[in-house]
């Protein structure tokens, strides 16, 4: 993906729910919104912890070049990622761009 994601302080409202489902049609398929709107999520399955780690290293260096970076619960053979906005507490387009990111890893 070519976007990059634009520094966000607040001051913009989270997006809504049109937009958010409009979004989520370009992640692939697993991702899924939080009941109140306000986070998107999807849980990796690896064969292993060495596979784990090298999807989570990933991610990290992505997030650093994006200065956007997901909550991550990592476990043995999976990886929980979860995206939201804390500035607007809620979701914005820089949620997806890294989503997206995400999915080409």
């Amino acid at each position: 993906m070519n976007k990059h994601c634009v520094p966000c302080e607040g001051g913009i409202p989270p997006l809504d729910k049109e937009h958010i489902t409009s979004f989520l049609k370009q992640l692939t398929a697993d991702w899924q919104v939080s009941g109140d709107n306000k986070q998107i999520f999807k849980d990796f399955h690896f064969k292993n912890f060495y596979e784990t780690m090298a999807f989570v290293n990933a991610i990290a260096w992505m997030a650093h070049q994006e200065n956007h970076h997901p909550d991550l619960e990592v476990g043995y053979n999976h990886c929980l990622v979860r995206y939201h906005t804390h500035a607007i507490n809620g979701l914005s387009e820089n949620d997806f761009i890294c989503a997206k990111k995400i999915d080409e890893i």
